[in-house]
């Protein structure tokens, strides 16, 4: 029947939309029953209550077919650990393979990438590949959490270059020990890793009754159809943007080993059906660990584009087609091995965002929203429980969203290149030595507008025993930009709560906390958009 041009009395063309929506819908349930295996399986606070993971199919070439919902900074930079793994090693069935490396798709060190090749019956090469990235609570380093302000990428962790987890569906028991016997908390690790590799293992089931039931050629077909559907979209989408050119440019406070800013830069150059991203002007690279790299470039301009198209567009590498990006080497998003890259993931990322952002309203100023909080108020606590056991813990700290045309800016909601939740208070208590003792929105924070900036949150923990803490934050000098005559929103800050006495915490550092002493995070409420006085 699938040979015959006439299905009901439709030709094959005919049904082509139906069957774009039918596959598109059943790809992405495939990834997103991955990305519940991950999150209901694991151990850590990080992946089970804030979801900080993302899964993501794709071809035999390893270009991105479906992608989940999940984490904007990881789902555009996966592509490139898929294309370092296929270069690196021949998979066989069975293989996973796990990587970290910045050269090599990493994002920074904590984000594991699992990869496990598909393989159909009588075939010599992959048919698919599945991956997923999960953001671990500890990959050893100076300091518990591996989030610390360091200058070079060995003191921030175990490094981990295409090397296979499993092979032939048994453990490699040289890489398992390397990265193991490098961390603080290896049975979490462990259990976390066991949970990536029950995702892949459920996403290989499914792929495989796909494959029974409509047939390998069918599939690929769909693939590639898919692709093709959202390109065009791209290309539709850019066709509405004025052909021009656009600059803009933003900063980050420091990068922690000194007081000067971070400025990156981007020029949009839009013609026709096509994009140009060039980051030429941007800063050097970072002492401290700002540093970011061409995959974190990459995952924030699919971000972006993904924004300018229907919210049902299929998320795949067709996003991506109709665009150029040009990135400096030997600047800030290129940096060269060896930089520290513990703070670009999560805190230079935002602020592409932002600069992309900025440059679009340009072109479409009444589409734009104001700048969001633009930090990740990366949280990372360790130290040992009652009974000795060490304990490591990782979380990003909401904060408010910009004013947009439409409508006023959301409050305490993780924006842009996270996608996480909050850690809930329970769940937090019972995991670590803590007390929640304010957590709250930080009311007035967000920027004045027609369109008000959302308000940023307050959180507060009490130590209940030693405590070893690091912070990597941003936008505590100057807060989000507001836009079309709305107000910025306040910047964050940072203190210790000790004896009664408030002390000023920098943004970017380490802390230790005695039991009673307190950590406070206020972080940023989002810019406002429009002037206030057109209400009046």
């Amino acid at each position: 029947m699938g040979a015959d041009p006439w299905i009901g009395g439709e030709t094959v063309a005919d049904r082509l939309p139906l069957d774009l929506g039918v596959f598109h819908a059943l790809f992405v349930a495939l990834v997103e029953e991955m990305a519940t295996v991950l999150q209901r399986t694991a151990l850590s606070p990080n992946i089970v209550e804030r979801r900080d993971h993302s899964c993501a199919l794709y071809d035999s070439a390893g270009r991105t077919v479906a992608m989940g919902d999940h984490m904007p900074v990881h789902l555009g930079s996966m592509p490139l650990s898929v294309r370092a793994v296929r270069e690196a090693l021949e998979l066989a069935p069975g293989d996973v393979a796990i990587v970290n490396d910045p050269r090599a798709g990493g994002t920074h060190l904590p984000d594991l990438t699992l990869v496990r090749a598909v393989f159909l019956e009588g075939d010599a090469r992959p048919a698919f590949f599945l991956a997923n990235r999960a953001h671990h609570a500890d990959v050893g380093g100076r300091s518990g959490g591996s989030m610390g302000l360091w200058t070079n990428l060995w003191q921030e962790g175990v490094v981990l270059p295409p090397l296979r987890l499993l092979a032939r569906g048994k453990r490699v028991t040289p890489t398992w020990r390397h990265l193991l016997t490098g961390v603080r908390t290896p049975q979490e690790r462990e259990g976390d890793l066991a949970a990536q590799l029950a995702s892949l293992e459920t996403g290989e089931r499914r792929l495989r009754a796909l494959v029974a039931r409509y047939g390998r050629a069918k599939l690929e077909t769909m693939e590639n159809e898919l692709l093709a559907y959202t390109s065009r979209a791209v290309r539709a989408a850019l066709r509405d943007l004025p052909d021009g050119a656009w600059e803009f440019a933003d900063r980050l406070d420091d990068d922690g080993t000194g007081d000067m800013p971070l400025e990156i830069r981007v020029r949009l150059t839009v013609l026709g059906e096509g994009a140009d991203f060039d980051f030429g002007g941007t800063s050097e690279p970072a002492r401290g660990p700002l540093n970011a790299n061409p995959a974190i470039v990459r995952s924030a301009i699919l971000y972006v584009v993904r924004t300018l198209c229907a919210d049902d567009l299929p998320a795949n590498d067709g996003l991506l087609e109709p665009v150029t990006i040009d990135v400096p080497s030997g600047s800030l998003l290129d940096p060269g091995p060896g930089s520290a890259v513990s703070g670009g993931n999560v805190e230079t990322s935002q602020r592409i965002v932002d600069v992309l952002l900025g440059a679009l309203a340009g072109a479409v100023p009444d589409r734009i929203p104001a700048a969001s909080q633009g930090t990740m108020n990366n949280l990372a606590l360790s130290g040992a429980l009652s009974d000795g056991r060490p304990f490591t813990y990782y979380e990003t700290v909401a904060g408010g969203a910009g004013g947009h045309p439409d409508r006023a800016g959301a409050s305490g909601i993780h924006t842009h290149m996270t996608n996480s939740l909050n850690t809930p208070v329970e769940a937090l208590e019972r995991a670590l030595p803590v007390r929640v003792v304010r957590y709250g929105y930080r009311r007035g924070s967000g920027g004045a507008g027609r369109r008000p900036g959302g308000d940023g949150l307050v959180r507060e923990l009490e130590a209940l025993a030693p405590i070893e803490g690091t912070l990597l934050a941003d936008r505590r000098r100057n807060g989000p930009w507001g836009l079309a005559g709305g107000e910025a929103g306040r910047p964050g800050r940072d203190a210790i709560v000790r004896r009664g006495e408030e002390l000023s915490l920098p943004s970017k550092g380490r802390f230790d906390l005695a039991p009673g002493d307190r950590i406070r995070v206020e972080t940023p409420g989002g810019g406002g958009w429009g002037a206030a006085a057109l209400d009046r």
